[in-house]
């Protein structure tokens, strides 16, 4: 396959120096050893953020989609893209979509508990302002849209701050805060039209699936709304089930480990987590400082690429960001391109295959196998990738727990006063206070050989490649991309969604949304939505307590 592409140019991953990443990411470890303010003390009000700079192909963005595959769907089946192109024809107003998932969060969020607070009011003043623009008239055939995510009914974990809003992480420790100001995240999606619906239930202080401080089951997967059973995934999990079952048409979310891509892939949908520091992470109630991530949870990759492309930049007040390489057309990574058909990488890219990664007579394999053989015809290169024992045993879930003590730092005045406010999650914060020091230094350096190991031994040898666990990337602050392949048949003929967890170099997020989007353009199962709760489940639950109770000895291994 030619290494031609968008712009015919080749993606950021291909033309940035590997090892200044090696070198930052040690340089963010020492930072973390040296002691980071807590947010809530010093990281400032937001007054000074600079305006997102517009990139020169975002124009052209709209021009160039083919029309939306939904056309005569419910509009809260959209996706945001398709929404958006709908908004920029007049066949749609901002309110409309607003008040379609409005409409389902009263009809169906008392089963699926996905949200902790809704801004309804708020989210419908704001869809008023934007179709009305600037002078112009309030509904159809009004003013010109602006903004990337304009009317874009849109989710956000409740660990971001948000002005006037409470914020609670679903801690006790949190429970009665309001600040003053937003997220750098939140404003950036916010200035580019998009309208925050309410925000999302999450684990306590963004640590095991949502649950209540206290351990009570609150959100389901959207795919299995009467089973508390099946997990919605990681801490990320209330705005997974918003996106899912279409009360939000994207949303937002967090990883540390696992919390954008385990929910990703256990509801059907596209997450992305980027490379350390492209978003900021100001504003975000902390849980490390060297491995916090801020992210899309989508319905396909087109929609991931928007909200990364609105969000992603560098922030005075987050050192993580700064230094970084200008961030890129993430969109072009994602559009039709003149020359080249649909369902064809637009670069030549080689993927990593590890030994028994399409393995086995089950269904899940014969998915995965599925998708080599789509990835070959689409051009893609497989390529067996081996790092060896060593890299196994250090992206291993034993050395993951080097982390803890620099989560358990900012958290010490709350220890002291009282272990009681963190509830179901409290083993973990004891945990990084018991690691010895000589362990979490040999931890940091661990950490800088896994790293080392990966770009070496695997990113050498291709450019993205197919992981079992996001282990590995979280560690090292490499970015991943979680798709949906297919579905299995579950206990009762109920359909459960597959996916597969793919991993990129520094900077490789165009990379992974163009194999994303090249896989959703041969396949369709980033369309499929999971079916509503069965009739009377909306009075049958409504008003009820949380259905079950997560076994707290289980906190440790769902921690994310």
């Amino acid at each position: 396959m030619s290494g031609h592409g968008p712009g015919d140019r080749l993606p950021q991953d291909s033309r940035v120096d590997r090892r200044s990443f090696l070198a930052r990411m040690g340089a963010l470890t020492a930072a973390a050893a040296a002691g980071r303010p807590f947010p809530l003390e010093a990281m400032g009000t937001g007054a000074s953020l600079p305006r997102r700079s517009r990139l020169p192909g975002e124009a052209d963005f709209w021009a160039r989609l083919p029309e939306p595959g939904s056309q005569g769907a419910a509009l809260e089946d959209l996706s945001a893209w398709e929404a958006g192109a709908l908004l920029r024809r007049r066949e749609v107003t901002s309110r409309e979509l607003v008040e379609a998932c409005l409409e389902r969060i009263r009809r169906w969020d008392s089963v699926y508990q996905a949200f902790n607070a809704l801004t309804e009011e708020e989210a419908l003043r704001q869809a008023d302002a934007l179709d009305r623009g600037r002078g112009g008239a309030t509904g159809r055939g009004g003013p010109s849209v602006e903004g990337l995510l304009h009317g874009i009914p849109l989710a956000i974990k409740d660990n971001f701050y948000t002005r006037g809003v409470a914020t609670t992480a679903n801690s006790h420790i949190f429970r009665d805060f309001v600040p003053e100001w937003t997220a750098t995240a939140v404003v950036r999606l916010q200035e580019e039209g998009g309208v925050m619906l309410g925000k999302t239930q999450m684990g306590p202080l963004a640590t095991t699936r949502a649950l209540t401080p206290d351990g009570e089951i609150t959100t389901l997967n959207a795919w299995a709304p009467g089973d508390a059973s099946v997990n919605p995934g990681g801490s990320s999990s209330g705005s997974a089930t918003a996106t899912a079952s279409r009360m939000a048409l994207s949303s937002i979310g967090t990883q540390t480990g696992g919390s954008i891509t385990a929910p990703a892939l256990a509801q059907g949908l596209t997450g992305l987590k980027p490379t350390m520091g492209r978003v900021s992470l100001r504003g975000v109630i902390p849980l490390t400082y060297s491995r916090d991530h801020v992210g899309p949870l989508a319905r396909d990759a087109r929609d991931a690429a928007l909200l990364l492309q609105a969000m992603a930049g560098p922030d005075p007040a987050d050192p993580r960001t700064q230094g970084l390489p200008a961030v890129p057309d993430y969109l072009a990574a994602v559009s039709p391109w003149p020359g080249l058909g649909a369902g064809r990488l637009p670069w030549a890219t080689r993927i990593g295959v590890m030994p028994g990664w399409a393995d086995g007579n089950g269904a899940e394999a014969g998915l995965r196998r599925d998708f080599l053989r789509e990835m070959e015809e689409a051009g893609a290169d497989l390529v067996p990738v081996d790092p060896g024992e060593r890299w196994r045993e250090l992206s291993s879930g034993e050395m993951n727990s080097v982390r803890l003590p620099e989560r358990s730092e900012p958290f010490l005045e709350w220890l002291r006063e009282d272990v009681r406010l963190f509830g179901v999650s409290l083993s973990s914060w004891i945990q990084g206070l018991l690691l010895s020091g000589d362990e979490f230094v040999k931890g940091q350096r661990a950490r800088h050989a896994l790293l080392r190991l990966t770009l070496d031994r695997i990113f050498d040898r291709c450019d993205v490649v197919l992981l079992e666990s996001h282990l590995a990337f979280d560690q090292t602050g490499l970015p991943l991309v979680a798709l949906p392949v297919g579905f299995t048949a579950e206990a009762g003929g109920r359909r459960h969604p597959q996916g597969i967890l793919v991993g990129g170099a520094p900077f490789g997020e165009e990379r992974l949304l163009a194999l994303a989007h090249t896989w959703q353009e041969r396949t369709d199962h980033h369309r499929q939505r999971p079916p509503d709760p069965e009739a009377g489940d909306e009075a049958r639950y409504r008003g009820r307590a949380p259905r079950g109770r997560l076994d707290v000895e289980a906190v440790a291994e769902l921690s994310q």
